[in-house]
């Protein structure tokens, strides 16, 4: 991991580049954008985000607005459509106006840098870069392998790897949420110089009203435990493993109630496992839940589940430490990473239903040991994940990018050359599919 030196400056003209931010939301990056941009703004920098807005007509302008203390620029959007093939066309048309809207905008308005989040934004942002010469940072937050289960074994997978690809080796600099996005990054794209900036939460603001935990139990009066999922509904997540984990835990404790708080393709997927396994009237799928209800869901239970198969990082972590809940989490890619073999939350293996059934079991046995974790746990984010402090890394990303093509860096210094091969790199040409990629172990 490349060392990172935060010092003070005057205030940095940053646009960030989303395919999502409230209110149009799919999962974490949006609520990581949201949070970056304000902590960056509440820090003194000049902020704007380009994004898409679902509520403007398909002919309309983009429309620069305020939410709080940053800029929001918005394109004419749709609802998210099915299928990978209409996804990426959705994508190109996004990405044309991302473009335009932000050639536009440069001409009151010059970022100092570009900071493109995934693969959908790709193209807008090398085409803004060479507008204006601002360094672009990308932020990888996922990969398509990664989800994939470590294959790219479809055309069209072939062609999201390819973007992504490109996006990291051509960006100025590449950040990731954990180490082991790092490692990701290096192992498929080549790039072995990635920051690790790990994802935040200010917990003083992430609280849950009493009155919500309380609304929360009163509707699973008979939970004994009350256990929750909170968070994207895809196969990667794993919310399979703990269906299939309930039968065993039931027989011991036969009030155990599960929530599953969260909307995605898999979501029917799951629902038909429940009925096939009789766990119809002890698992609630509720599908989007309003930010009131996802707190007070935290709040009243009396674990969280992490199960996923794959994650870059899991916010839901942070989530349940800032508000005190025990923590039981898939020891993979970032959440391993969080739960430091067990200090902050109880691990299982990926994918194993015994084992996840197992360190449930260990939480309600020791109450006093899960609190001591769960204590752990907010001692961490409070030393290691505060958004203001996350912000003030970012930036200095962003300054270390800007350096080799600086003035008081020679032509023929290694790192100019270097930063002007990457800005050459071409975009992805069409490519059989890989094969696999990442041996994940699942």
């Amino acid at each position: 991991m490349s060392n990172v030196v935060i010092y003070h400056a005057h205030a940095m003209r940053i646009l960030h580049l989303a395919w999502e931010y409230p209110p149009v939301m799919y999962g974490g990056l949006g609520r990581h954008v949201h949070a970056l941009a304000h902590a960056q703004a509440d820090n003194g920098e000049d902020v704007v985000v380009l994004t898409q807005a679902q509520d403007l007509p398909a002919d309309a302008e983009p429309v620069l607005g305020d939410d709080g203390p940053v800029r929001v620029l918005r394109v004419p959007g749709l609802a998210r459509p099915e299928g990978l093939e209409a996804l990426l066309e959705h994508v190109e048309m996004m990405e044309g106006e991302f473009a335009r809207a932000g050639a536009e905008l440069g001409q009151q308005w010059q970022p100092e840098v570009i900071h493109a989040h995934d693969w959908m934004v790709a193209h807008a942002a090398v085409a803004l870069r060479a507008a204006c010469g601002a360094p672009l940072v990308a932020t990888i937050h996922a990969t398509e392998a990664g989800r994939s289960g470590g294959w790219v074994s479809t055309p069209l997978s072939t062609r999201i790897h390819g973007v992504e690809g490109w996006l990291a080796t051509t960006a100025d600099a590449v950040i990731t949420c954990s180490e082991a996005m790092a490692d990701e990054v290096r192992h498929l794209f080549g790039r072995d110089d990635a920051y690790v900036v790990v994802n935040g939460i200010e917990p003083a603001r992430w609280r849950a009203a009493p009155a919500w935990a309380e609304r929360i139990r009163r509707e699973h009066p008979d939970a004994a435990p009350l256990i929750a999922y909170t968070g994207r509904v895809e196969f990667e997540k794993g919310v399979q493993t703990v269906l299939a984990a309930l039968p065993a835990l039931l027989a011991r404790h036969p009030h155990l109630r599960l929530i599953v708080a969260g909307r995605g393709s898999y979501l029917p997927a799951l629902q038909a496992q429940a009925g096939a396994l009789g766990l119809d009237g002890c698992v609630r799928f509720l599908g989007w839940v309003s930010e009131e209800d996802l707190r007070g869901i935290v709040a009243a239970s009396d674990l969280v589940i992490a199960p996923s198969l794959y994650e870059p990082f899991g916010l839901v972590a942070l989530e349940a430490a800032a508000l005190g809940t025990p923590l039981v989490v898939a020891e993979t890619g970032g959440l391993a990473e969080f739960a430091r073999s067990g200090e902050r939350a109880t691990t299982f293996r990926p994918g194993d239903p015994a084992s996840l059934g197992a360190a449930v079991e260990g939480v309600l046995a020791d109450p006093g040991a899960a609190r001591a974790r769960s204590g752990r746990a907010l001692e961490a984010i409070l030393a290691e994940h505060a958004w203001g402090r996350l912000a003030a890394r970012t930036v200095a990303v962003y300054r270390a990018a800007a350096v080799p093509l600086g003035p008081d860096v020679p032509d023929e210094d290694p790192r100019r050359l270097a930063a002007l091969a990457r800005r050459a790199t071409p975009p992805p040409g069409p490519a059989a599919p890989p094969g696999r990629l990442l041996d994940t172990g699942w």
